[in-house]
Formats: C-alpha cells, sequence, structure tokens
C-alpha cells in the first residue's frame, strides 16, 4: 500500500510540472511530502544537470538537459531556457554585470526569459551579498569609484537603441563641407556611422574606433575598384596616449587640438551634472577635452540618459560652456525640469525638435 501511495503521489501533476519546467525546489517539496507519507526510506530527487557554456563573446548558452534533444542539439541562447535555477541565473546576472559594466532589467528579462520581478529578486540577493550595486533600473559592479572607467567593448553594449536615436539626431546638425571634431566614446563612435552620407566633411578625432569607422568605408570603395567616394570626409587622427575607451590622450592630442578651430564639437561624457558639468573618471582625456571644448565654435553633448547625474573624478567643462545637449528619451521627467532651466538646448532624440539652430 505504501508503495502504491508513493508511486501515486509521484504522478501528482504539480510533481510532475516542477521536474518537467525545471523549478526543483517545488519539486523537492513534493518528492518529501511522497515520502513523508510512505515513511519506507529516505528518497532524493535526481534530475539531470543544466548544461551551460561560455560563448565566443564572454557570455553564456544554454545547451539544454543531458539527454534530451536541446542538450544534444545545443541552444540558441540564454533566453531559449525559462528553466535556469535562481543560482545559474545570478551566476549569469553576475558576468554579464561584469563583462559589460552594468546591465539593466528589461535586458535580463529578455535574455532570462523570466519576469522582471524574478530578475528584481536576484538582483537584491546579489546586492545583499555585496556582488553588484544596484542602480535604477538595473545594476553596475558594486563599489565602482568616480576613478573607474570602463572600455569601450563594456560600454558598447549598453542603451544601443538610445545612442542609434541620438547619433540620428545629432548628424542633422553636421552641416556638408563644415569641419567637426567628434570625441572618443562609443555614442560618438554610433554618430561616425551616421555621418557617413554628409559630404565633403573634415573630421578631427582622437578616438581609434571614430576613425576607424572612416578608414573602413574607404577601404572598402577602394577595394571595390571605385575609388574614394565622392564627398568622402578627410579625417585627422590625433595622437597620444590611449585609455581604456580607445581614445588617445595627453600632451601630443593636446598640442595638436589647439592648433585647429571646429565649427561643431561633438563630445560624449561619462557623466553630467548640474554641479559638476561634464566630467570624466581619466584626468589626461579631461585636459584633452578641454581643448577640443575650447577650440569649438559649438558644442554638442550626445549622451544618453544613464549618463545624466553622474559625476566622473575630474570636470572639463560648465554647462554655460555647452550649446546643445542631445539625449534620448528615457532621461526622467524630473532631470528634464532641472536641464530646462540651464543655458544648453536639451534636444530629445525622437521628440519633436525644439528650439535648436540646427
Amino acid at each position: 500500500m505504501a508503495g502504491d501511495v508513493c508511486e501515486e503521489r509521484l504522478r501528482a501533476p504539480e510533481f510532475a510540472e516542477c521536474v518537467g519546467t525545471g523549478r526543483l525546489a517545488a519539486g523537492r517539496a513534493a518528492w518529501a511530502a511522497s515520502a513523508l507519507v510512505c515513511g519506507d526510506r529516505p528518497v532524493r530527487l535526481s534530475v539531470p544537470r543544466a548544461r551551460m557554456r561560455k560563448t565566443r563573446d564572454g557570455g553564456w548558452q544554454w545547451c539544454g538537459r543531458p539527454g534530451t534533444a536541446a542538450g544534444r542539439k545545443g541552444g540558441t541562447g540564454v533566453s531559449d531556457n525559462p528553466n535556469l535555477l535562481a543560482e545559474q541565473r545570478r551566476a549569469l546576472i553576475l558576468d554579464e554585470v561584469r563583462r559589460r559594466g552594468g546591465v539593466r532589467v528589461n535586458e535580463l528579462t529578455r535574455r532570462l526569459s523570466v519576469s522582471d520581478m524574478t530578475v528584481r529578486r536576484d538582483l537584491d540577493v546579489l546586492a545583499r551579498q555585496g556582488m553588484v550595486e544596484k542602480v535604477h533600473g538595473g545594476a553596475v559592479p558594486v563599489g565602482e569609484p568616480s576613478a573607474h572607467e570602463p572600455g569601450f567593448e563594456a560600454k558598447s553594449a549598453l542603451e544601443l537603441s538610445a545612442k542609434e536615436d541620438i547619433a540620428e539626431a545629432a548628424a542633422q546638425m553636421a552641416a556638408p563641407g563644415s569641419a567637426i571634431a567628434l570625441a572618443g566614446g562609443t555614442t560618438a563612435f554610433a554618430l561616425a556611422q551616421q555621418l557617413m552620407e554628409v559630404p565633403d566633411l573634415t573630421v578631427v578625432t582622437n578616438s581609434v574606433r571614430v576613425a576607424d569607422v572612416f578608414y573602413t568605408a574607404q577601404r572598402a570603395a577602394a577595394s571595390g575598384g571605385t575609388g574614394p567616394r565622392a564627398g568622402a570626409a578627410t579625417v585627422v587622427l590625433t595622437g597620444g596616449v590611449r585609455t581604456p575607451s580607445d581614445t588617445l590622450v595627453g600632451p601630443v592630442a593636446d598640442a595638436a587640438i589647439r592648433s585647429l578651430h571646429f565649427d561643431v564639437l561633438f563630445l560624449g561624457v561619462h557623466g553630467i551634472s548640474v554641479e559638476a558639468g561634464l566630467s570624466t573618471p581619466n584626468l589626461a582625456e579631461a585636459e584633452t577635452n578641454r581643448h577640443f571644448v575650447r577650440s569649438a565654435r559649438r558644442v554638442v553633448v550626445v549622451a544618453d540618459h544613464t549618463k545624466w547625474g553622474t559625476v566622473g573624478l575630474s570636470s572639463f567643462a560648465s554647462l554655460e560652456e555647452v550649446d546643445v545637449l542631445v539625449t534620448d528619451s528615457g532621461l526622467a521627467a524630473g532631470m528634464r525640469e532641472q536641464f530646462a532651466e540651464l543655458p544648453p538646448e536639451l534636444l530629445v532624440a525622437g521628440e519633436p525638435w525644439q528650439d535648436a539652430d540646427i
């Protein structure tokens, strides 16, 4: 009879669902309940372990469970598996935070195929363990000091759609035949791709990545046998010492910039605040940016909403020195009201244009 009870309990829908969906904690509870009814011998839940493998970009890929079709063929990504254990989810979240320099809740819900409440609970646990620091809408590496400078790769994966919207809006301020400066950063990199179609530009940049956008296009045209495209940009790359964000700074870069004059400077920043103005965690980059600002007739700052309220180690320009601030629609209403009273014109990409002189 005891055996019949056990067998009946193990067929229970709630236990089958727990095992089928990988909710092992609930599964163990169902199994334990069966053992208590049976009372004959200890039992142990045995479910094949989930398999994960590292991908080339440093992320993780779900490979299914051993002996299943998914396990034999491998999965297409973390988002294909809704059955991760809490510990596995948190390990993946922590890996993403460290690899990319920060993650957002909505990105994790898509990648892990779980609810935003599940992600927030995981972030709460990681924050209590001192592994991450929770911020509005996501998490960043814990204890990140004002002098910390994330690398280009870490920043390039964040706020992609916002950067594209900002770049598209800012590109309208580059007039054909003008001399412009593009400082470093991932938003400036996105802007460079939008500027490819503006004819007869002279582009001065201290960003290796930005320069490579134009050089790659020119090499592609040359290899195609068409020669340089009519109206292709003339690009000047300053020398200098390379930073983690792939910008060139220091005395060599400063000397080159001091001798030039620009119609418009497009400037990406680490942080913007009312008190500190524009700031960066790199002291040498701060000095190079000061020279950029002094050499430009017009200063346009391109920065997504996550940069607002952030303060780096060194300030290099006040908000009074900025003509236009271009950001995305994620900027909070309170922050918009705060900056609306300040000299720079605030343009929100994707929303109706205001009074900026384009």
